[in-house]
């Protein structure tokens, strides 16, 4: 207690600010963010792209990413924070500010899963994942990459309204004029090389590039 300790003098007042929950004996993490955006960073940092985009991944991840290259990021809502290297444009990944064939990398980490839920203010809409997923290889050059990651599951299954969680022939299914670079999978506190139906809901993490333009 501080009254049985000398007194720092150089701290005359105390506010009260109660942290009741942090005496705990491990560094708490979300496993999901934890190894999907270290995964896409990597790729970045091999990439070394121009300029990146980003649409609707974790604006801490791409502050932290923009220190070394320039990333834009798109989202339906603002960002409020300024930073250098760090572009915002608002849009919605249904309809992308881009023209055709017009990124050379793009990412999208646990984006596509949540769209026509209504989770966020949005239209249902039962091919909202189909439709997003059709914009971000609209938007992206021939030759170019995309990191994207989205809930995995033994089948197709929507979690409503939190999400929706895939196989991996239906992700990939989707991506039929894309090769696949990389490839993980992210179950409880691991991440694993192939895709493993048995272990149930998880995460699927491609690295994709674009072969030829289906549009």
């Amino acid at each position: 207690m501080l009254s049985q300790q000398k007194k720092n003098k150089q701290f005359k007042k105390i506010e009260w600010f109660p942290c009741l929950a942090d005496n705990v004996g491990y560094t708490p993490l979300e496993p999901t963010y934890f190894f999907q955006d270290s995964w896409a960073a990597k790729h970045i940092f091999q990439l070394k792209p121009d300029h990146h985009y980003d649409v609707g991944s974790s604006a801490k991840t791409m502050s932290i990413l923009s220190q070394y290259v320039p990333v834009t990021m798109i989202d339906i809502r603002p960002i409020e924070l300024k930073l250098n290297n760090l572009y915002f444009k608002k849009g919605s990944i249904l309809n992308l500010p881009f023209q055709n064939n017009s990124i050379e990398t793009l990412s999208s980490l646990c984006v596509i899963e949540h769209i026509g839920l209504g989770r966020y203010g949005d239209e249902i809409n039962s091919f909202g994942s189909e439709d997003a997923i059709k914009e971000l290889k609209r938007v992206l050059k021939v030759g170019g990459i995309i990191l994207f990651s989205v809930p995995v599951d033994n089948e197709n299954k929507i979690y409503f309204n939190a999400h929706r969680a895939f196989t991996r022939h239906y992700v990939l299914s989707l991506f039929q004029n894309f090769k696949v670079l990389d490839e993980k999978y992210h179950y409880g506190m691991a991440m694993y090389d192939e895709y493993e139906p048995s272990r149930g809901f998880g995460t699927g993490l491609f690295m994709l590039e674009k072969l030829y333009d289906d549009c």
